[in-house]
C-alpha cells in the first residue's frame, strides 16, 4: 500500500460515472479519482529520482520525509501520529536522519521536480491543455472547502503556495484532498479505537488489501500481528480462525461510513455539477496510469486462500 495508508476505500467505486451514487458513497468516488492522480508520486520514478538527488537515502526514506516534508524537520513521533498505518521501526529508520541529509524545503522542491517530469512524461502537450486548466481550478475550488483541524498532513501540505503550473497544480489539489481524506480516516480508526495494526489486520481481514501488508509493506513483527488478531477477536471481529466476522464487517463499515462523511462537505460546497466535471477530467487522466497499487492491489498479488489459519500469527 504505498500509495499511503489505509485511507478508507476497502471497496472502491468504480471510475465510470457519479450517476446514482447517494451520499456519502460520492465522498469514496471523488476521493478514489483524487487519488490516482495523486499516487502517482508514489510509482513515478522521477520523484524519488529526484528526492535521492536531494540526498535521501533509499525507497522508504523518500516515502516519509517527501510526505510530511511540508510540516518539518519532525522526528519519528509526530511521524508515527500520521503514518499509523506503519510500524514505529519503519518510521524510524528514515526519520529524523532524513533531515541530515536535506532540509525539508529541498525535500519538497525535489518532489514537485519529480512530479513535474513525471507528468510531463505520462501526458505531453496535455499538461498545457485546456481540459488540465479547468481540473486544477475545480480541484482548487474543492481544496479550499477542507478544514484542517485535526487533520496535520494537511495541513502542511496546504501551508505551501499552489503551483503555477496546472498540471502541478492539479497534483497539490489532489495531494490535499487525498490527505484531508487520510487524516479523517485516521479520526475514524481512533473512534472506533483501533491501533495501527489492528487497523491494517481488520483491512486485511475484509479483504482491503492483501495480508503481505501487514509485515511486509506495514513492517509489523508477527508477534505485534498476534497481538492485533488476538485483540480483534477478543471484541468480536474476528474468529478463531482469524476470519472477520458479522460483527467485524460492522466495524469496518463504520469506519468508511463516517470517514466518507468527514469527507462528503467538501463535494456538497463544490456542487454536483462542478464535481461530475471533475470527476470525469479524473477519469480521463486516470485512463494514461498504471494500476494503482492501493485501490487496484488485485492486480499486484497473487490470489489468497480466505482462511487465515493458514498463517501461524492466525491460528
Amino acid at each position: 500500500m504505498i500509495a499511503g495508508d489505509d485511507s478508507g476505500g476497502s471497496r472502491p467505486v468504480g471510475m465510470a460515472s457519479l450517476g446514482g451514487l447517494e451520499e456519502p458513497a460520492i465522498s469514496r468516488a471523488m476521493w478514489e479519482a483524487a487519488e490516482r492522480f495523486h499516487a502517482v508520486c508514489y510509482l513515478a520514478p522521477e520523484v524519488r529520482e529526484e528526492g535521492t538527488a536531494a540526498g535521501l537515502k533509499g525507497f522508504w526514506m523518500n516515502y516519509f520525509a517527501t510526505r510530511i516534508a511540508p510540516v518539518g524537520a519532525v522526528g519519528p513521533a509526530i511521524a508515527r501520529s500520521t503514518f499509523f498505518y506503519y510500524a514505529p521501526r519503519r518510521i524510524e529508520r528514515a526519520l529524523p536522519d532524513a533531515w541530515s541529509l536535506a532540509d525539508p524545503r529541498a525535500v519538497i522542491a525535489a518532489r514537485y521536480r519529480g512530479m513535474d517530469r513525471s507528468l510531463r512524461a505520462l501526458y505531453g502537450p496535455t499538461v498545457e491543455g485546456a481540459e488540465m486548466s479547468e481540473a486544477a481550478v475545480l480541484v482548487r475550488d474543492a481544496a479550499e472547502g477542507c478544514d484542517a483541524i485535526g487533520r496535520v498532513l494537511h495541513a502542511g501540505w496546504a501551508s505551501l503556495p499552489w503551483p503555477d503550473e496546472p498540471h502541478l497544480a492539479l497534483w497539490h489539489g489532489c495531494t490535499l484532498l487525498r490527505e484531508y481524506r487520510s487524516g479523517n480516516h485516521l479520526i475514524a480508526v481512533t473512534v472506533e479505537g483501533l491501533d495501527g495494526c489492528e487497523s491494517v489486520v481488520s483491512h486485511a481481514a475484509v479483504g482491503g488489501g492483501p495480508r503481505d501488508w501487514i509485515q511486509g509493506e506495514a513492517a509489523w513483527t508477527a508477534e505485534e500481528e498476534q497481538r492485533a488478531v488476538n485483540s480483534l477477536r477478543r471484541r468480536g471481529w474476528l474468529t478463531s480462525a482469524g476470519l472477520i466476522t458479522d460483527e467485524g464487517r460492522e466495524g469496518r463499515r463504520r469506519i468508511e461510513e463516517l470517514t466518507d462523511r468527514l469527507d462528503l462537505p467538501i463535494w456538497q460546497r463544490l456542487g454536483a455539477e462542478r464535481g461530475r466535471r471533475l470527476f470525469e477530467l479524473l477519469g480521463r487522466f486516470a485512463s494514461s496510469l498504471p494500476p494503482d497499487d492501493q485501490l487496484d492491489w488485485q492486480q499486484h498479488y497473487p490470489p489468497e486462500p480466505p482462511d487465515l489459519e493458514s498463517s501461524g500469527s492466525h491460528g
